[in-house]
Parts: structure tokens; sequence; C-alpha cells
């Protein structure tokens, strides 16, 4: 991002310097393409490192309908329960990760029975892979938009709104209603993550220019993919739909 910078600052001093509009045009479409490249770059390179320290929690409703929410909600608050004395001695995403795989089984086996206590016989399935999220605010940290690793629970056709928190570090245990996540929260993430993906996850709360900017790069170049990729999947199942 350093790098990005002083390529501004000298794409700025040429533009002053252009002697005529084709010259300027011509800086100006070499700047754009630089200037998405490193752009591009840098978000991949930061929200793999993200996606590398950090695990979510990701609930899909069945459907829209309001008792179909209100089940997911049901079944996260059981899956979170457990997860909450699962997840207790984890100190690190090796660890979490070991943990979740081992409780595959159980996690799938509490959310069937929640769903059957609903009256409901609906699928369960269960996963723990990579998925592309938006931005979410936890308080004053927030993590960009980006794909992040994931234990995934999809209840029944999974067509419905979803409902996601982060497993590790444990933002999901965390009351962050007044705005602010605790200090020692904060400390345990910090220890986690690297000086850089802390500072920018911390943005909102910070008075330091740059790292906004490297924030929204994140926001931006990510939350465009994940537009994109959304906007396929609902073009192909629509698709799908209409030749049954």
């Amino acid at each position: 991002m350093d790098k990005l910078i002083l390529f501004v600052k000298h794409t700025a001093s040429a533009v002053k310097k252009a002697k005529s509009f084709k010259t300027l045009a011509s800086i100006l479409l070499i700047f754009t393409f630089i200037f998405t490249y490193f752009c591009s770059s840098y978000s991949k390179r930061v929200n793999n490192n993200l996606s590398n320290d950090i695990i979510r929690l990701h609930v899909i409703a069945n459907s829209d309908s309001d008792e179909d929410q209100e089940l997911k909600r049901s079944v996260r608050d059981v899956i979170l329960k457990y997860m909450r004395n699962s997840l207790s001695t984890s100190k690190n995403i090796e660890t979490t990760k070991k943990m979740i795989i081992k409780d595959m089984d159980k996690i799938r086996e509490l959310a069937r029975c929640e769903i059957k206590q609903w009256n409901k016989d609906y699928r369960v399935k269960t996963t723990l892979s990579s998925y592309p999220f938006p931005t979410k605010s936890y308080g004053d940290v927030a993590l960009p938009a980006g794909n992040y690793q994931a234990l995934r629970v999809v209840i029944g056709n999974g067509e419905g709104a979803n409902w996601w928190c982060v497993l590790f570090p444990p933002l999901c245990f965390v009351d962050a209603t007044h705005g602010t996540i605790p200090d020692d929260v904060k400390k345990n993430l910090k220890a986690s993550l690297s000086e850089e993906e802390y500072s920018i996850i911390t943005s909102t709360s910070s008075d330091d220019i740059p790292v906004k900017v490297r924030f929204k790069v994140l926001e931006v170049f990510e939350g465009t993919k994940i537009k994109a990729s959304t906007l396929i999947n609902k073009i192909s199942r629509f698709k799908k739909r209409s030749v049954k």
C-alpha cells in the first residue's frame, strides 16, 4: 500500500507536467490500470491473511418465512451455547478448527433436535470451508467484505436470510450492544492477528486516515466480487427453476 501511495504522488506530478490532452489521457489511463491492479492485489492478499486467521459461524434458514427465520435463530442459539463451552479452552485457530471438525456431527445433531422441537423435518448440512461475506460490524470492530473460513449450518433448502458471527477470535460470545468490544477481547484479537490485520478491523475507532483507506479498499474490491458472485448465483438458481 505504501508503494501505491508513492505511485499516486508520482502520477500527480506527471499530470501537472503533461503538455497535451493526449499525454494527460494516457497518463490517467495508465494510472487507473495500475491503481486498480495495486488495490486488487492488496485486497486479495489481506483478505487471504484474514481468512487464515478467522473462523466464522454461518447459519442459513430454510426460507424467509417468519417461522423459518425464528427457527434459524433458535438453532443459532443452541449451537452458540454448545460452542461457547466447546471452544472455551481454545487459544489458537488450528485448535479451533480441529475442535469444530471433531464436533461436526454433534453440531448437526443439536440442530436437528432443535428443528424437531419445532415439529419440522428439515435436513441439516454442516461444512467447514471458505465462503463470501459482506462487511460486518461488531461494536467498534468491523470485518471487511471478503472470503472467510466458516462453519456453515444450512437448514432445509437454505434459501432464507442468513446469520453470521465470528467463532475465532470469539466475537460470537461478546455483547457489543453498547457499541464497543471489551478490552480483554481486543487483547485476544490483537494476539491472534497480525498488526496490519488488527489495525484494519479496528479502523472504525481509529483516526489514522491511511488505515481507513486500506479498510475501504478491501470493502470495495472484495465487496464487488461478492456482489457479482451473488448475482451470478441468483441468475443460475432462477434458470434452474425456470427449467423445472
